[in-house]
Order: C-alpha cells, then structure tokens, then sequence
C-alpha cells in the first residue's frame, strides 16, 4: 500500500517524535511548526517547563533509537516529599523496587534534542514560522502563514497528522462536523510557575531525588529537579473565589500567602514577586473526542486529540505512546492510511479517555489524600499485598507509571476494584498490625484475576 508522504502539523514534543519513526520507517515527512527554531530561540519561560516522563515514554524514545541522546536530561524522582505546614516532611516512594522511579525532564531540552534528531533524517523536511491559520476539511486544505516571507498560502495537505496542542486549530475547525466531535472542559483551577536556583556549586537546595510537594487541601504547591542543580515550582490554585489567583491581586498578598502556607520553600525562591508577576497564569482542561481522523485525509495526534490534565504526570508519556501505537499500526504493509487511523483509534481512545480521569484524580490525591491516615495505611497494605502476588495486585499508580504493558483502560479497571477491596480491608483500621494479612491475600486472589 502506498504511504510514501505525510504532513505534520506541529514540532513538539509529539510531532517530533512522530517525525523521527517515520522518517526510518522511510516515509517522507513534511513537518511545519508555527514558532521560531526553539534550539536559536530558546525557551519561553513560565509555561509548563518540566514533564514527568515515566515507563510510557521511555519506550517510546527507545522505539524511537534517541533514547542514548535524552538519557542525560533525566533526573530521577524516587517518591513523593511531602511538605507539611509545620515544615515536617516524610517521603512516599512511588514503588518497591529500585527501578521504580519517574523522571523530572525540561521540555524545552527535550524538545530540542528531538527537533535536531528529526533535522539530521533525510526523509524530514522541518519549516519554522509557518502557522496554521485556517483548515478547510471539506477540501483538506490547510491555509498557511510564513512569517519568513510575511505570505499566505493553501497546503494541500493528505494526509494531514495534526499535532498542534490542546488549543488546535485542526480540532477546532470541526466544530460543525461531526467527523470529529470533540469537547474542551476547562478546570476551576489553573497553574503558575517560579523556581529554585541551584545553590553554591550548582548544589541542589532540595534533595533531587523527589518530587516534592506542599499538599494544602484545595491547592498545592510542586517542584522538580533540574539536572543544573535548580528546581521548577509549581503553584496549582482555583482560579477564582476567596483563595485564588484572582485574590492574589497585589504583591503584598502573595507574599503573605507564600509566607502562610510555604514558608519553607519562600526563603529558597528565586525573586518571587518579580517571577510572580512577570510569568502567566496557564489553564488546565482536558480535550476528548469522539474521533481523532477524518477518514484518510486527516489525523488527530497527541494533546490535539486528547490533552489532560498534569496531575498524573502523562500528558507526554501519553503522546510518545501514541506514536509507538501508529507505528505498530504501520507495520501491516497492506493498510492505507484510513485503515492505519482506524485501527490506531480503535487501540487508544479508551484509554485516553481513562488516563484523562485518572488524571483529574490524582489531582485530588496529590493536594489532599496523600496527607490521610488512611490513604497512607491502604497504599501500605497495597504494597505488603503486591509483594505477595504480584501477578494480581499492583498498584494502580505503579500500573500507570512503571507497567508501559498495561493499557491505561486496564489500569483504570483494576485499580477501580483494587480500591474497593483495599477500603474493606481496612474499615475501621488504625494501623497494619491489626490487619489479618492471609485472609487479605487470599480476598484478592479471589477477586482479582492475574494480570494479562
């Protein structure tokens, strides 16, 4: 089946990514991206600089053979530290084993080794500054603007994949199609962030090792190593109301509030009000839709098709999947382009749609139950229970997280009635000890079938 040329709307992250395994594949790629070249420009500050990457996107950089090239931009994260309000902290390892660990990674970094890894395949050609103004669906035709040559023009462009964020315009411009069908659920709560330098030497003023967090009920703060010895800071707060950003309106407050609820992260930060006011306040929202391709003439690909929130950090490791998952799909030579976005649909709607809501979850989790007696004496037993059988309970996080082999849907499942189970073993529980651990296991052998 002929599949010699394809067009990708978008070079981060994904559209990047997707380049390079095409390119090998020997498809010739036509990649155009609206900024400047992010390796002459730099990074613009403020607007989501680090990403978790865990076992999802691993793979899929190994798939890609660029894994040897991003492995020195990894900062590796062993558990969550927990930052109380009396300055207490204690450390929740995200698994058992010393491989369980996610990754801190700047996206701007990231960003720019795939690009050059992209620039040196003979089968990409890469176009800075030419966004995408208009897409025109009945005829496939994408209006395009270069603001090298300050031009218009039409792209014939079938297929077309389009990876151009959670705002695209592609996505958008089926708004009156049902081809697609998408919806944009915005949340209350919206992000900004600040950072900590690295201290005398570069010296990290935090242990690296972490992903720490200042849980604080209806809002939280995060932050994540950088392999320069600095951290990215994360404040995650409701957008309106009395505690928000939208109270925050003079630097007085924010400097009471940061005072009140971080005290021992204010000292650390670097020039707070002057980054405060200078960095945005970026939105939160998932994108779902009922469809991701128009027949064969277009595809939907990465946050495009299905942005989440970044509580559970797989916005990204989500995307690089879905590139892996297309690959595969190719690998029928007789499949045409609408067979390939078919069958790639078919495998990866469910769970987007299922790490979407675990996403929105953890959210609640990481500002909020984390803190819980119960949550800490049920994640205890889960892992007491996984050391026992570990063919047939693991946690849900470590599902998502370290077990790129289990879907997201499955993950979703599982841990649904993993939950359940947990929650009667432990009514009316106040610690370990007074929980019969055989009669647990043998409930979860009972309720829980091996994991396939």
């Amino acid at each position: 089946m002929k599949r010699n040329n394809v067009t990708i709307l978008g070079a981060g992250l994904c559209g990047s990514l997707l380049s390079i395994i095409f390119a090998r594949r020997g498809i010739k790629v036509t990649l155009l991206e609206r900024r400047p070249d992010p390796r002459l420009a730099g990074a613009v500050g403020g607007r989501s600089i680090n990403l978790v990457m865990s076992s999802r996107g691993i793979r899929a950089v190994k798939h890609a053979g660029v894994f040897e090239q991003i492995e020195p931009l990894l900062v590796a994260m062993k558990g969550r530290l927990i930052h109380s309000l009396d300055g207490d902290t204690e450390l929740q390892h995200y698994g058992q084993k010393d491989s369980e660990v996610i990754y801190s990674v700047s996206r701007s970094a990231l960003n720019c080794i795939l690009i050059d890894q992209a620039d040196a395949e003979p089968n990409v050609t890469i176009r800075f500054e030419q966004e995408a103004v208009s897409y025109y669906p009945e005829e496939s035709t994408v209006r395009m603007r270069d603001h090298i040559k300050a031009c218009d023009y039409d792209l014939d462009a079938t297929p077309l994949i389009a990876a151009d964020g959670a705002g695209s315009l592609v996505r958008r411009a089926y708004q009156e199609s049902d081809a697609i069908t998408a919806s944009e659920e915005l949340l209350p709560h919206s992000y900004k962030e600040l950072a900590i330098p690295g201290g005398s030497n570069g010296a990290f003023q935090l242990d690296p090792g972490a992903l720490h967090i200042w849980p604080r009920g209806g809002f939280m703060l995060i932050a994540l190593p950088n392999p320069g010895g600095d951290f990215t800071l994360t404040l995650f707060l409701a957008s309106e109301g009395e505690t928000s950003f939208a109270a925050l309106d003079e630097d007085q407050k924010v400097n009471d509030f940061f005072n009140e609820n971080f005290a021992d992260a204010v000292p650390l930060i670097d020039d707070l009000i002057g980054t405060w006011n200078r960095n945005p306040v970026g939105l939160l929202g998932t994108v779902r839709c009922d469809h991701w391709h128009d027949d064969d003439k277009l595809l939907l690909i990465g946050d495009a098709a299905h942005a989440v929130v970044p509580f559970h950090g797989q916005g990204m490791n989500l995307a690089f999947e879905d590139c892996v998952v297309l690959d595969q799909v190719l690998d029928n030579p007789d499949a045409d382009w609408q067979t390939v976005f078919e069958v790639y649909e078919k495998e990866q709607l469910a769970n987007a749609n299922a790490i979407a809501d675990m996403a929105l979850e953890n959210y609640i989790e990481m500002r909020d139950t984390v803190l819980s007696p119960e949550y800490l004496l049920r994640k205890e037993l889960s892992f007491i229970l996984e050391r026992r059988l570990p063919d047939r309970l693991i946690p849900r996080y470590s599902m998502i997280m370290f077990h790129d082999e289990i879907p997201y849907a499955v993950a979703q499942e599982r841990g649904n009635l993993q939950q359940k189970i947990l929650e009667e073993l432990t009514q009316g529980i106040d610690c370990i000890d007074e929980i019969d651990i055989e009669v647990a296991v043998e409930e979860v052998r009972n309720r829980l079938p091996p994991v396939h």
